[in-house]
């Protein structure tokens, strides 16, 4: 059986050392590359084209949830999984939509990350328990596509914001409809986007339209 070609992408050096180590540590695996932000990811996906990346979500520059949906968009065969440290509904339900096949978390013990990468190789889907458990409860709720579910890190009012921009709306008439200034509106967009790591207001407006169509 040929090894399991990995791409680690993570901006943080002791996590990837510590991966990088533990998967050469075991058989059946082979580190082909590393990157420390979306971009590099990307290029070395289409360069390296290895068989499973593992790619975590917030890095300077692109972040992972975009580049796994321009890696996805390759059709390559490149199975990503998510290592990371969130688990909030928006970063896990925006990762599987834009192509990811697996969600883990940093603090999962060894056996379970080799036993993910494994099976994310051989085409199958998988979730940290924890994660596991999340998306039982999502969709096991009567109404699982309510806008606060979808944005839980957002208050009420940014989530309003939000949906607005989503709607077209510019920041005059955000300012207009809500009766606030036009300086409050743009400090609530540059929350907005920080709280959900994205670089523009056209992806937070993707990601409003995608949770809208959960």
């Amino acid at each position: 059986m040929k090894n399991l070609r990995i791409l680690i992408v993570d901006d943080h050096p002791m996590f990837c050392h510590g991966v990088k180590t533990l998967l050469e540590s075991k058989q059946g695996f082979e580190v082909v590359g590393e990157a420390t932000n979306g971009k590099e990811a990307v290029e070395l996906a289409k360069t390296l084209q290895p068989d499973v990346v593992l790619m975590d979500i917030r890095m300077p520059g692109l972040n992972g949830i975009e580049a796994t949906r321009q890696i996805t968009s390759l059709q390559l065969n490149i199975k990503v999984l998510i290592v990371t440290m969130f688990e909030d509904d928006a970063s896990v339900f925006t990762a599987m939509r834009v192509g990811a096949r697996g969600y883990i978390l940093k603090d999962a013990d060894r056996d379970e990350i080799l036993r993910a990468i494994r099976a994310i190789g051989e085409g199958e889907a998988i979730f940290s328990p924890e994660i596991a458990s999340r998306l039982i409860e999502y969709f096991s709720t009567a109404n699982p596509a309510t806008r606060e579910e979808a944005f839980p890190d957002l208050s009420a009012r940014e989530r309003e914001v939000l949906y607005m921009i989503a709607d077209g709306a510019n920041n005059a008439k955000i300012a207009e409809s809500l009766n606030l200034s036009k300086k409050t509106v743009a400090n609530y967009i540059t929350i907005i986007m920080n709280k959900l790591q994205v670089q523009d207001r056209d992806e937070a407006i993707r990601l409003a339209r995608e949770a809208r169509r959960l």
